[in-house]
Parts: structure tokens; C-alpha cells; sequence
């Protein structure tokens, strides 16, 4: 193979991902006045209806990129499953579970924690209303957690670990990863009209300015998206990162509605109804790196025979 095919090949995959980001970006902006124009015509006076556009614009780049993303795969020369980490011929549930395992508790702890030192405080739910959340928090971690993992993890992880060093791969896609979920929700424009999308869309990431923006929520974020990277490379499959991405997104859905904030507590260190955006969960975010990393050592150790 000559040297400039070879080029051709490592430069591909990260060609692709400029172009896929680009379309995902400016595509998804001018999506969504259609989108939130369409919601006030189908259902007039409901909630999702008073859907705000930020939210909106949101939802209209996740779509694009879920539409785009068999164009990125083959674009990157991904053609097999298993190229994006998952086998549908070899699913191991063992790992889906002791992902799942770990990416609860080490939430659950961080729960637990908030409760118990006053950081946070219950909401009067009853269990009945606590039993139906529960589960469709459930159900909406598994869902998600299968999405962005084929597209974060699988196709762009994946795909960038084939045009430069694996460590900066990881850090890369971490930063998409975090990018993408720190978005704000600002209040909605006086008038929405068809490049309204493309005006938000910078003022979203405005939070990054405030006071426990990039640090500890952003980096809370990378972080997260570094340990999900690092169980795919040391597994070869996305199935322990899918049960990880699971378990978090479980508490993220499940924390807002069980809890509530208390006046005067710092939510720089306790984190919001959010979760993820306090340094008590940063502290557990590098708890489940620790044990990714001590599992993928033990893991070569037995390879190896050592």
C-alpha cells in the first residue's frame, strides 16, 4: 500500500465526521422552526405544544444526526456491526448487566449522599407516581443508552480510532459527547421564524460562561464520555458501555423527579436536579473509571497468563 492511499484511508473517517457534524449542526438548526411551527399546529394549547425552542432545536440535531448516521458510517468505511462495537450474533447480556451494575450504584451512591447530608431533599410523590417514573425512566435509559452509544462510541469513537492515536480519539469524541448534552435552554425568541435555529444555536452553549459551567458540569461531561470511550477500547464491543450509559441515564431522569433542591445548599458541589453537574459526582465518575481501568487490567492479565 503506498503512502498517500494510506493517508487517504486515516483521513477519511475524520472527513466524514467534519462533514457529519457540519449537517448535523446547520441542518438540524434549520429543521426546527419547521419542527416547533409544526407541534403549534398539531397540538394547539398542550404541553407539547409550549415545548421550548431551545428544547426543540435540541431534539431537531438529534434527529438529523440519527438520520445521518448510516451516511457517516459508510463514509467512514464502517461496514460490518462489529465495526461500531456490537455483534448481533454475539451479545454478551453479562456485560450489558454488570455495566448496568456499576453505572447505577455509582449514581445511586452520589443519591445517597445529596439525601443524606441535606444537599438535596425529597419530593411527596406517591408510590404509585414513584413506580410509574421508575419505570419509564428505565425505559428510556435503555433506549437511549443503545442510540448514543452506536453513535458516539461505535461510529464516532470508532471511526475517529482509525484516523489518528486511539488517546486522542478518546478525547475527541469525549469533547462531541459533552458538547452536545451541555447545551443550554435559552428562553425563547420574540418571533421564530426559519433562521431562528441558526441564532440560538451559539447562545445555547452559553452556560459554558456561568459560574459551574465548564467546570465541574463540562468536564463532569468528558469525563463521562472518556470512561463509556475507554470500556469500548478495552472490551471491543459497546455492550458494558451501553449498561454503564444506562445506569447513568436512569439517575438522571429518575433524581429530578425523586428529589428536590434545598434553599441555601452550593449546587456546584451537590449538583442540580440535573445530577451530573456537581463535583460529588465527579468524584464518582472517577471511581467508575478506576474500576473500568482495574477491569481491563485484570481482564489482559488473564490474556496473557500473567
Amino acid at each position: 500500500m503506498t503512502r498517500s492511499s494510506e493517508n487517504g484511508r486515516t483521513g477519511r473517517p475524520l472527513l466524514a465526521l467534519v462533514l457529519f457534524l457540519i449537517a448535523v449542526f446547520i441542518g438540524g438548526a434549520l429543521l426546527a422552526p419547521w419542527l416547533y411551527h409544526a407541534l403549534q399546529a398539531v397540538a394547539p394549547g398542550t404541553k407539547l405544544a409550549r415545548t421550548s425552542f431551545a428544547r426543540v432545536v435540541n431534539r431537531s440535531l438529534l434527529l438529523v444526526a440519527l438520520v445521518g448516521v448510516p451516511f457517516y458510517v459508510r463514509a467512514s468505511g464502517i461496514r460490518r456491526w462489529a465495526d461500531v462495537g456490537l455483534d448481533p450474533r454475539a451479545i454478551r447480556w453479562r456485560r450489558v448487566a454488570a455495566g448496568f451494575a456499576l453505572g447505577f450504584v455509582s449514581l445511586a451512591a452520589v443519591c445517597g449522599v445529596a439525601l443524606a447530608a441535606g444537599g438535596r431533599a425529597l419530593s411527596p410523590r406517591t408510590p404509585g407516581q414513584l413506580a410509574g417514573h421508575f419505570a419509564g425512566a428505565l425505559a428510556t435509559a435503555l433506549a437511549v443508552a443503545v442510540i448514543e452509544e452506536l453513535l458516539f462510541r461505535g461510529a464516532i469513537f470508532g471511526g475517529l480510532r482509525r484516523a489518528m492515536p486511539w488517546g486522542a480519539a478518546l478525547v475527541a469524541s469525549s469533547a462531541i459527547y459533552a458538547i452536545v448534552h451541555f447545551m443550554a435552554r435559552p428562553a425563547n425568541p420574540p418571533q421564530i421564524g426559519w433562521l431562528s435555529g441558526l441564532r440560538v444555536l451559539p447562545t445555547m452553549l452559553g452556560g459554558m460562561a456561568q459560574s459551574g459551567g465548564l467546570v465541574p458540569a463540562f468536564l463532569n461531561l468528558t469525563l463521562a464520555g472518556c470512561v463509556l470511550a475507554l470500556a469500548y477500547h478495552f472490551t471491543g464491543d459497546i455492550l458494558t458501555s451501553i449498561g454503564i450509559h444506562a445506569g447513568w441515564i436512569f439517575w438522571l431522569k429518575f433524581y429530578g423527579y425523586l428529589t428536590k433542591a434545598v434553599p441555601g445548599v452550593d449546587p456546584v458541589f451537590w449538583g442540580t436536579r440535573k445530577l451530573v453537574d456537581g463535583w460529588l459526582a465527579f468524584v464518582a465518575l472517577v471511581v467508575v473509571l478506576g474500576a473500568v481501568l482495574l477491569i481491563a487490567r485484570r481482564g489482559r492479565s488473564r490474556a496473557t497468563g500473567s
